[in-house]
């Protein structure tokens, strides 16, 4: 990769190359955004909240949380969650539970129920992915997975950086810097 130039501050800036690296990344993300969002319309047509399993996936990987934790993990809005959460409550696949370090508050845990729905999602996601990568060479598919993985770590850590940039971005553009 071309060397990038430091500023003052001792932040990087990107070369024209890296830019330009960027900007393909962004936009193949860009589509792979719109195709997923198309994924996710047609499934919300037959029943597969996409919102639902989001939730019920990072309640999976945190364990019991309080809302505000929830909200933080999937980077949405508490009040947002709330909402979400009622649903998800009502229709079994999350309960909540008096928090044992403070009974005012509540835990938010995933029902057996919702763990099944889960791993259902998850097994079939899965298939759908093995069956459409299976053209691929072997040594192709696993350097993709072990590169794609290793972005998506960078990508999520980065995640701050992204809004703090782009709210800068907006502030500039709206003459409040």
């Amino acid at each position: 990769m071309v060397a990038a130039s430091e500023t003052t501050a001792g932040t990087a800036v990107p070369s024209q190359a890296e830019i330009e690296l960027g900007a393909r990344v962004g936009n193949a993300m860009m589509g792979l955004g719109r195709q997923w969002a198309a994924v996710s319309s047609q499934l919300g047509r037959i029943g597969i909240d996409k919102t639902a399993m989001v939730l019920l996936g990072a309640l999976t990987s945190i364990g019991p949380v309080r809302s505000n934790a929830l909200a933080e993990a999937v980077y949405s809005d508490p009040s947002t969650i709330s909402r979400q959460v009622a649903g998800l409550v009502k229709d079994g696949l999350i309960e909540r539970f008096a928090d044992p370090a403070d009974g005012r508050a509540s835990l938010l845990a995933v029902t057996g129920k919702g763990r099944e729905l889960i791993e259902a999602r998850h097994q079939q996601r899965s298939c759908s992915m093995a069956r459409m990568l299976a053209h691929w060479p072997a040594e192709d598919l696993q350097r993709f997975v072990e590169l794609l993985e290793r972005f998506v770590a960078d990508h999520e850590r980065n995640i701050p950086n992204f809004i703090n940039e782009h709210a800068e971005l907006m502030a500039r553009s709206k003459g409040e810097n």
